[in-house]
């Protein structure tokens, strides 16, 4: 037992994932960008001092209609090139920070309502 008290607190920290989903939101600009609520651990999750180490998500437009997508964190966004994926780009930064959706309408199209968006963070 005296060897644990000896572990750094980064090796105490525990690995693991939370999800969050948010509802569907509308997209009616091209110059002004609709926001999700933001995605916090869900009450009890064990994070602690955990950081991020990837975060996966997906949304979905209407068949046939295209939006501009962004994850974003409170100091800045990720464009996202495809409905779905996964990126590290968030590693490092604390598991219990706020992340949201951010779109834009292509210049020209019409309103869409976004849909199935949801994000799943894991952190160490």
């Amino acid at each position: 037992m005296l060897a644990f008290l000896w572990l750094p607190a980064a090796a105490l920290a525990a690995s693991g994932s939370w999800v969050a989903s948010m509802p569907g939101i509308l997209v009616a600009m091209s110059d002004r960008p609709s926001e999700t609520r933001r995605a916090t651990p869900p009450p009890g999750t064990p994070v602690g001092e955990g950081v991020i180490s990837q975060v996966q998500w997906r949304w979905e437009p209407p068949p046939g209609q295209s939006v501009n997508a962004w994850l974003c964190h409170p100091q800045s966004c990720l464009a996202l090139p495809m409905q779905r994926g996964s990126t590290r780009a968030f590693a490092g930064v604390s598991a219990q920070t706020p992340l949201h959706f951010r779109f834009t309408l292509p210049q020209g199209h019409r309103p869409v309502r976004v849909q199935g968006m949801q994000i799943i963070v894991n952190y160490q």
